[in-house]
């Protein structure tokens, strides 16, 4: 089983120090910032899912987020954490595309309990360009699928985009241009969509 990495962003070193040994115990990987600067070069080592505090000094976590979503270099879903967390800071994070909300102090129960719930519905389902070559299904364009739907919106729509863009890549033919006129789609949108979602753009994109 491939180990987990961790993003822990929080300027107080006591918490970082605490969240690192407890996700170390857990057997995840940890990779930790203190502030916004540090937390976007973290952010290039792809971790499986970022750890986000709210209230930083130089860059808070929602501008940061909001710079994340906006540039297309998201590609894990992000836990907002906050001290003094309120319902609205809450739903404006989910809206800006945080996954979940934890309120300092965070219970271990909780944190683990809600990390292990956001990694599995992050989680893109992974299958081969053979596998769809050989499968009826694939080639008729009418694939079956399995999405829960008692999560927020968010997380559904997420989840749908990871299937549905996942099953055009690996059916698809051509590069990058191509796709996008395919789906009816700007390519700079698909671009940044695939790398928000963790996902790989066709192999002839590199040669354009």
């Amino acid at each position: 089983m491939t180990t987990k990495n961790i993003l822990v962003v929080d300027d107080e070193a006591g918490i970082r120090e605490l969240l690192s040994e407890i996700l170390f115990d857990e057997g995840y990987g940890v990779l930790l910032a203190e502030n916004a600067e540090q937390a976007r070069q973290q952010i290039k080592h792809q971790p499986d899912i970022v750890l986000l505090d709210i209230w930083m000094p130089d860059t808070d976590g929602l501008t940061l987020l909001k710079e994340w979503v906006a540039e297309g270099s998201l590609i894990a879903p992000v836990v907002m954490m906050s001290g003094h967390g309120t319902i609205e800071t809450a739903l404006e994070a989910t809206k800006i595309g945080a996954a979940d909300f934890l309120e300092k102090p965070i219970a271990l129960k909780k944190l683990l309990a809600t990390i292990e719930q956001t990694l599995q519905q992050y989680q893109a389902p992974q299958s081969s360009p053979e596998a769809a070559a050989d499968n009826p299904e694939k080639k008729s364009g009418c694939v079956t699928v399995e999405l829960p739907l008692n999560l927020p919106f968010r997380e559904a729509r997420m989840q749908f985009d990871k299937l549905y863009l996942n099953y055009h890549l690996e059916t698809a033919e051509g590069n990058l241009s191509d796709l996008a006129d395919k789906l009816g789609i700007e390519r700079t949108h698909l671009y940044r969509k695939l790398k928000q979602l963790g996902l790989k753009p066709p192999k002839k994109a590199a040669t354009q």
